[in-house]
């Protein structure tokens, strides 16, 4: 292989063992400097993913800890001060730093500056690179994640010091939500990407055939960006609390094929977490379900391959939580018969007590999707900068628990049904006199119960359709005579 020799000096190489010195490049960091830079201007991308995501991480492992990597003036004069090279390099850099270490404010908005440049280049300047798709995906994700971080971050007013509050006056454009989302937006508009999609509908373009790469000297970044940005969005708008826009980001992308969100595992699971999330908070119950079930029995059947991959934590921990919401939506909503055997063993192994007790509406059940819900969302945040004028309070819960208010009232809205179904399951047909008295209200409630539950058994898809959650539903008929059919 090309970069052989790196690998043979990167063994031979000993951990550092002093203190950091940011421009201490050791042997094994230039030639992987060195050797990334000659295989991104020959556009090998094998030789690029493989020291990217094997040669990156064992470096990361063995060298660099718990302390940040060599700055990037320190290597710049071994890629001939190559600007691109350099801003790609600082993007690993400070992905590294935010895996490894605390992130100082500076440090931040730093990355911020960063993604500016970086994103401003692909956007307005002349890039010819082929990049991985594992790259590509994981600095849309890191940006995101990033944003999200920050506002977690910021706010956490009550210990900040004097120096941290007068950065975050002075540097007030930094992690903008309207910033962060026009760089997202800017990449899906830039890139034609959805037009790119289209076209290849009526077989005109090779966009997922290709996994979006370009084998005519071309480059990929600004595609894939752009794709990956369609999925940046919708997680974005999650984090808000905006389903509808969320999901309306993504709907160029047909999630029931195979397509290049699937080639990176770290891509499909973030996308099926949150488009099935975002389905169960506007009670798209039937739609999460299915799409929770698919990725699911997908990470059941392929999880042993990614065991060393950095990612597999991160696999583990959406493969819970995932279980989660979809013991929440089969809680919600009873439509068992949509889950495979497979991933249905595991939810009852992992919780079928809890769905039992689900089932009795009481404030136990209210504890319970409390806790799953809670466990299971996105870390959801306030966007908006705090008032400095004010006294300094934390407020970093704030949208949290205005997401799980909404929830839970929801929720409790379904207590009132589960009566009626009880029934529904029982006859076949009922009058409405009877099924009045065997639920011990009169006539007139029941009524109102049974368009709840109507109601609440529907919901408006995307494309602005009523769709049935229900598993039994009814009719009822002049002489009052309720007909159930399932």
């Amino acid at each position: 292989m090309a970069n052989q020799d790196f690998e043979e000096r990167q063994q031979q190489q000993q951990p550092q063992e002093l203190g950091y010195d940011p421009n201490f490049v050791p042997d094994s960091v230039k030639s992987f400097v060195v050797h990334l830079y000659r295989h991104i201007r020959e556009k090998n991308v094998y030789e690029i993913h493989q020291m990217y995501e094997s040669s990156f991480q064992t470096l990361s492992e063995r060298l660099f800890k718990d302390t940040p990597w060599p700055s990037v003036d320190a290597v710049a004069h071994y890629v001939d001060n190559d600007h691109v090279f350099c801003l790609l390099y600082r993007e690993m850099w400070f992905r590294h730093l935010y895996a490894r270490l605390t992130p100082t404010l500076r440090q931040r908005i730093d990355s911020w500056d960063n993604y500016c440049s970086l994103f401003q280049v692909v956007l307005h300047g002349v890039v010819n690179m082929q990049l991985p798709n594992q790259w590509l995906w994981d600095m849309v994700d890191e940006f995101v994640y990033q944003f999200q971080s920050f506002c977690q971050y910021r706010a956490k007013m009550k210990n900040k010091t004097e120096q941290e509050i007068a950065l975050l006056r002075q540097f007030d454009q930094a992690w903008n939500v309207f910033g962060v989302l026009n760089f997202l937006q800017a990449l899906v508009e830039k890139s034609a990407i959805i037009q790119i999609l289209e076209q290849e509908k009526e077989g005109l373009e090779q966009f997922t055939a290709t996994d979006g790469y370009d084998y005519n000297g071309g480059s990929n970044v600004l595609k894939v960006l752009g794709y990956f940005s369609m999925v940046g969005l919708l997680r974005v708008h999650c984090l808000l609390g905006d389903y509808h826009t969320g999901l309306k980001c993504l709907l160029p992308i047909d999630i029931t094929q195979q397509g290049v969100y699937t080639s990176v595992i770290g891509s499909h699971i973030t996308t099926i977490y949150h488009y099935g999330f975002a389905n169960l908070m506007l009670r798209r119950y039937v739609e999460a379900i299915r799409e929770f079930n698919k990725i699911l029995l997908y990470i059941f059947k392929t999880k042993q391959y990614h065991q060393k991959s950095p990612q597999y934590e991160q696999i583990l921990k959406k493969n819970e939580q995932m279980y989660a919401l979809l013991a929440i939506s089969l809680s919600l909503c009873p439509q068992s018969r949509l889950v495979d055997e497979t991933v249905n063993s595991q939810l009852r192994e992992k919780y079928g007590e809890k769905m039992v007790r689900m089932q009795r509406y009481d404030d136990e059940a209210f504890a319970i999707y409390d806790e799953l819900f809670s466990y299971a969302c996105p870390k959801f945040i306030t966007p908006s900068a705090p008032s400095f004028e004010e006294p300094l309070v934390n407020y970093n819960q704030d949208a949290y628990r205005l997401q799980l208010k909404l929830f839970l009232y929801e929720a409790k809205q379904q207590q009132l049904l589960s009566g009626v179904r009880t029934f529904l399951k029982v006859y076949s047909t009922i009058s409405l006199t009877k099924l009045a008295s065997y639920m011990e209200v009169d006539e007139p409630t029941l009524r109102t119960i049974l368009m709840t539950y109507k109601h609440k058994t529907h919901a408006v898809d995307s494309d602005g359709k009523i769709t049935s959650n229900a598993d039994l539903d009814f009719y009822i008929n002049d002489v009052s005579l309720l007909t159930i059919f399932s």
